[in-house]
């Protein structure tokens, strides 16, 4: 059912309310004319009108005629509605009264009958009415027995009279409290009503521009609501919302039900549905118990092969970027080859040789590192993290490096308590730590202890494992460029380490960071300590 505009929802339950004053005065007139009917019928049984016939007859078919006058739906369209309430009001007064005036006094019953005929005035009407009523009763029956006792007859206590008429006003008293509270309770419907309908509308909207599929279901895999969004994904756009009445959700697509089945976790399934066999990731969330949606079902579909698509277009920008990159970083390299190698051909001397077979060297390492690098990144989707005993691990690459360059001997300080692990790829980290290392190396002093390894265990089950130098550090400039392909401060660098490095930890679901601060470069690379 479409969601209710806010203000045609506070018009419809301030129509309900009077809807259902209305329907409460034809109830009370009904009750009037039953009254009326016995008092026509069977009031000489009653013993009422005994002291003049005639004008019993007279009060009760002029009240008969007052309530089906007065009753008639016109009567509200021409005099209002609380019109129509207080002058039925008098006329139970007036008439009730006239009654107990020519059946002897407040015996005769009439004045219990008023009590009745003010609180179903009170319930309804607005305002001081209802006070009015009393006041007007009370004065009735006061001016009937006042008769009495100046005419000679025989009157009554009028201390009992009196505790009749302080029940008019406590009867008159109550209804008004009930019927202000009934429409504090009728405007706080209304007001409820229409939050009721904004939030109906906001969801409405939601459901509407989102761009997964929802599909809502009920007890014993009945379809509740489904958005247009999943019709479109399963082939059903053309059914339309009206057309899900009564279908299971395996009338959708049987793969569907599956979704049903305890064993399908949080993650949800990838599955082919729907007549254009789709391929769409379905999720299924329960609904919150002791909720109005406890024992429902939400299943979330989400268009995986628009997902892919864009995935792709996002790796072939990417690829195209970089090989454009790569064309022009190994442009240079290769050219210098190229021509060492054409003066190597013609040169004698040997000194002059040996610089030429240096530069073609040279070159080669750095084109091979650079694809090596590139390489790499391909292989950041087959991550297999393991626990590795971090300070044993950090050793063996700190020996390996020590034994190609032994010039590094004591530019390490490693401090990482042997006890802690961290959960990554072996060949990920030792690359990462080792782009890590040659830059900490390039830039540092270069004095005893200049690079520091150290670790520290962090919320959460999380490592932070710190590579620090004591070189002059990045500037702001160079801290925004730091990570990107290519970028580098290092005549020989590719400018892929450090980007390499970052891609690498985050297929091991780590982070790579450059701690803020001007003394040295701190690198940080934060990750589980267990898979």
């Amino acid at each position: 059912m479409p969601a209710r505009d806010p203000i045609e929802a506070a018009a419809f339950a301030v129509d309900s309310a009077d809807r259902a004053r209305q329907r409460a005065l034809r109830y009370l007139n009904v009750f009037r004319l039953i009254l009326g009917g016995l008092f026509l019928v069977a009031g000489e049984e009653f013993g009422l009108g005994s002291e003049s016939p005639r004008l019993y007859l007279a009060a009760v078919v002029g009240y008969l005629a007052a309530v089906l006058t007065l009753g008639f739906p016109d009567a509200v369209r021409r005099l209002g509605f609380a019109r129509v309430v207080i002058l039925l009001a008098i006329a139970d007064i007036v008439a009730l009264a006239a009654i107990m005036w020519v059946s002897g006094g407040y015996r005769s019953g009439m004045p219990v009958l008023m009590m009745v005929m003010l609180a179903g005035a009170g319930l309804i009407g607005e305002g001081r009415m209802v006070m009015f009523s009393a006041a007007l009763a009370t004065l009735a029956v006061l001016a009937e027995n006042a008769s009495r006792l100046v005419g000679g007859g025989k009157s009554v206590e009028f201390l009992q009279v009196g505790i009749f008429c302080a029940g008019f006003f406590g009867i008159a008293a109550i209804a008004r409290l009930l019927a202000l509270r009934a429409q504090a309770n009728a405007a706080l419907a209304a007001e409820r009503g229409v939050a009721l309908a904004k939030q109906q509308a906001v969801s409405a909207h939601i459901l509407r521009d989102m761009q997964d599929g929802v599909i809502v279901v009920g007890a014993r895999g009945r379809v509740l609501h489904a958005n247009a969004q999943a019709l479109e994904m399963l082939g059903l756009s053309r059914a339309g919302e009206g057309a899900l009445d009564g279908l299971v959700l395996a009338d959708l697509d049987a793969g569907l039900e599956d979704m049903l089945q305890p064993a399908v976790g949080e993650e949800g399934r990838l599955m082919r549905l729907g007549a254009a066999g789709r391929l769409l990731r379905c999720r299924r969330v329960q609904g919150d118990p002791g909720s109005a949606a406890e024992g429902d079902t939400l299943l979330y579909l989400t268009d995986y092969e628009e997902i892919q698509r864009q995935l792709q277009q996002i790796k072939l920008a990417a690829l195209g970027r970089l090989t454009a990159s790569m064309a022009h970083e190994i442009r240079n390299p290769l050219s210098a080859v190229t021509q060492a190698a054409e003066l190597l051909g013609e040169e004698k001397r040997a000194d002059m040789q040996a610089r030429l077979v240096r530069i073609i060297n040279d070159n080669a390492r750095r084109i091979e590192r650079m694809i090596r690098d590139v390489l790499a990144l391909g292989r950041r989707e087959q991550a297999m993290p393991e626990a590795l005993a971090l300070a044993a691990f950090v050793r063996e690459i700190l020996d390996a490096r020590v034994f190609r360059e032994p010039a590094e001997a004591q530019l390490y300080e490693l401090a990482i308590d042997p006890a802690l692990t961290l959960a990554m790829d072996r060949a990920h980290l030792h690359q990462i730590l080792d782009n890590l290392l040659s830059n900490a190396a390039r830039h540092a002093s270069g004095r005893p202890g200049a690079v520091r390894l150290w670790a520290e265990a962090l919320p959460h089950a999380k490592l932070a494992l710190h590579v620090q130098d004591d070189g002059p550090g990045f500037d702001e400039a160079m801290r925004a460029h730091l990570f990107e392909p290519f970028f580098t401060t290092h005549p020989k660098g590719t400018g892929l380490g450090l980007y390499i490095a970052r891609e690498l930890a985050e297929a091991n679901d780590a982070t790579l960071a450059l701690a803020p601060g001007s003394s040295g470069a701190d690198f940080i690379l934060t990750a589980n300590q267990q898979p």
